[in-house]
């Protein structure tokens, strides 16, 4: 692909961003830093769908990922660090539908061609991540909810951006439950690299032996792609499944029909809870979330219960901290000037075993305790009668006396 800078005060600058695809050069608009295009055209094109805008001679639209561009005029250049792509090697049989074909079967995870593609995609520091949301997930990450489970790098899933491109990433089960023509998000950036995980490989074969009964969501190929006819779209999971800690400013999001984003909520890391971001324009997109009201400007996640943490050591003394990037790590205090750079840190996360199944231990109840799966497989729901409450999340109830080793574990990130 080639790439054309924004020359200024140029006929390009004026007229905007042009793209060539599919033989043909659009006026687009850039998505997530140049991860994706919206594409437009005054006249009917295949796979374009009409979308007219207020003011606009250009009724069709269609989003495209970046690596489906052959060129890009009128761009300008990104503060940021670009992410890895998804790389294929070069191969005179073998090229990217191939790649898909077989990212597609259970049975080629250890081809070595899926294996090398599937390894180009990985996750940095301040890597962008989101997780699809159905209203009542939406409603729970309000509450307190932390990310857990499976998530994509918003690189890879740009290009998705209507409520209908976005079913095959959710992972609660619901498809088109919600009964409003919107989809919901959380967004934010990662922390380290190593909460993050690819499910491939022997720790994740118990997840691909589960039956339709057994889980929610689509089945887990066990070759790191999400299950498409058409894409190929790199999945990650938390480790172990675990909650992560919510980094400062991660953002809930809404895409109606229109395939606009729009912020709903943006994360306070000192106050505990989230900013109302969206106007009286969009807030009917509230409307289906089950205990929210569209009115309310600030929802505190108060006391909700919370499995891990981040703990960082300043000046000898060990506090909670917050993961604010891509600034870095500080400690987490109401006072501005009490927010030092911490000298080092680490996620703090108690983990379990009951009935043989490592688990996590995400709250505390009575004298029971709240477990999730690490690893899910057939035998450890049935021992457990652990429930599936979204892809691959799986947890139960357990007598805290029936547990065995039963432990704090601090993982510590490199800074």
């Amino acid at each position: 692909m080639s790439v054309t800078p924004r020359a200024e005060g140029t006929a390009q600058e004026r007229t905007g961003l042009r793209v060539a695809y599919g033989g043909a050069v659009y006026p687009a608009e850039e998505v997530a830093r140049g991860a994706a295009y919206e594409l437009f055209s005054p006249q009917e094109v295949p796979g374009f769908e009409w979308a007219p805008r207020p003011n606009s001679a250009l009724p069709w639209r269609r989003f495209v990922h970046v690596t489906e561009v052959t060129a890009v005029h009128g761009s300008t250049a990104s503060a940021e660090e670009p992410e890895a792509p998804l790389l294929v090697p070069l191969h005179r049989e073998r090229g990217w539908s191939e790649v898909h074909r077989l990212g597609q079967q259970p049975g080629a995870a250890d081809d070595p061609l899926v294996t090398t593609v599937r390894a180009s995609a990985t996750i940095r520091r301040g890597t962008r991540m989101v997780k699809i949301l159905s209203a009542r997930q939406l409603a729970g990450y309000v509450r307190g909810w932390l990310p857990h489970g499976f998530c994509y790098r918003e690189h890879d899933v740009a290009h998705l951006r209507t409520p209908a491109a976005t079913t095959v990433l959710r992972t609660d089960g619901g498809g088109g439950r919600d009964g409003v023509d919107v989809t919901y998000a959380l967004r934010w950036r990662a922390a380290d690299p190593g909460d993050y995980d690819v499910p491939v490989g022997a720790a994740y074969r118990g997840l691909t032996a589960l039956s339709a009964r057994d889980r929610l969501g689509p089945a887990v190929l066990g070759t790191g792609f999400t299950p498409s006819s058409s894409q190929l779209i790199p999945e990650f999971v938390t480790r172990d499944f675990a909650d992560l800690p919510m980094p400062a400013n991660a953002t809930l999001l809404a895409y109606p029909a229109e395939g606009i984003e729009v912020v709903l909520y943006a994360y306070q890391a000192e106050q505990r809870g989230w900013l109302r971001m969206v106007g009286p324009q969009w807030r009917h997109l509230l409307a289906a979330v089950p205990g929210l009201s569209p009115d309310q400007e600030y929802v505190p996640t108060g006391e909700a219960p919370r499995s891990t943490r981040l703990v960082g050591t300043y000046a000898g003394g060990e506090y909670e901290a917050v993961a604010d990037l891509p600034g870095g790590f500080r400690v987490l205090a109401l006072t501005r000037a009490a927010r030092y750079p911490v000298d080092g840190v680490c996620r703090r996360l108690r983990l379990a075993t009951w009935r043989g199944a490592p688990c996590l231990v995400l709250r505390e109840e009575a004298g029971w305790l709240r477990l999730r799966l690490r690893h899910p497989d057939p035998d450890a729901v049935v021992s457990t009668g652990a429930q599936c409450h979204e892809r691959g999340v799986f947890e139960t109830w357990a007598p805290g006396g029936e547990v065995t080793d039963d432990r704090v574990v601090d993982h510590p990130y490199v800074l």
